[in-house]
């Protein structure tokens, strides 16, 4: 059957469709891109930066990305910010984490502020903390980022004061310890080394400062 020119004309968009697909390739991501390596380099800018020290141009620079692959991938600003803090909580801050698992509340302690001391002054990363010095300084306009860190904040050291009600629980503190007061002990003290690491202190200095703190930690019961 002959063909109509309707159909000779359907026929040739559809052809000019596809060829132009071709040449456009894949909508997305672009070739090479690495959505854990980005991450990683982001999460080295807000560390260094802070939220609103680091601009779009920084972070898309850094990771080799363009905004709209950025946003893409991460979403927006505020979101990559919290992607960010989640990964540094499971890389650089994990000590905080394999603390809690220590045997004895001394060591808990122990644990957690030599690798504070630790964390917030590897030559290879930036000085300080990230959970802490994220938003210290955040105006209007870091009000998401200051509120996320509050809240990364309080929630470690709910953790903290579990794990010490533990150690009352089964004898290892005094019965009259305040968890409560002995967790926002530490993070207090912690805080302080990451505020301190950030201006320059040394680390064998920090060491000092975190072993001069355990000694007013109560003896086991």
């Amino acid at each position: 059957m002959e063909k109509t020119s309707e159909t000779r004309a359907a026929e040739t968009r559809a052809a000019a469709q596809a060829a132009d697909t071709r040449r456009k390739g894949p909508v997305g991501r672009p070739r090479g891109f690495d959505a854990d390596e980005a991450l990683e380099r982001a999460m080295r800018v807000f560390w260094e930066q802070g939220y609103e020290g680091a601009s779009l141009t920084d972070l898309t620079s850094a990771m080799s990305i363009t905004r709209t692959s950025m946003y893409a991938a991460f979403g927006n600003k505020e979101e990559l910010f919290r992607k960010a803090l989640e990964r540094y909580t499971e890389g650089p801050a994990s000590y905080g984490v394999r603390a809690l698992r220590e045997p004895t509340a001394r060591q808990v302690a122990t644990a957690f502020l030599h690798g504070a001391v630790r964390a917030t002054t590897r030559p290879d990363c930036p000085a300080g903390c990230l959970g802490v010095q994220g938003s210290l300084a955040a105006g209007a306009t870091g009000g998401h980022a200051r509120d996320t860190l509050a809240a990364w904040r309080d929630e470690h050291t709910a953790h903290f004061r579990d794990r010490l009600q533990q150690a009352v629980d089964e004898g290892d503190l005094p019965a009259d310890a305040d968890p409560g007061a002995l967790a926002r002990y530490l993070m207090t003290v912690a805080n302080g080394i990451a505020v301190q690491a950030a201006g320059g202190v040394p680390r064998e200095e920090l060491r000092r400062v975190a072993d001069l703190a355990l000694r007013a930690w109560p003896p086991a019961a």
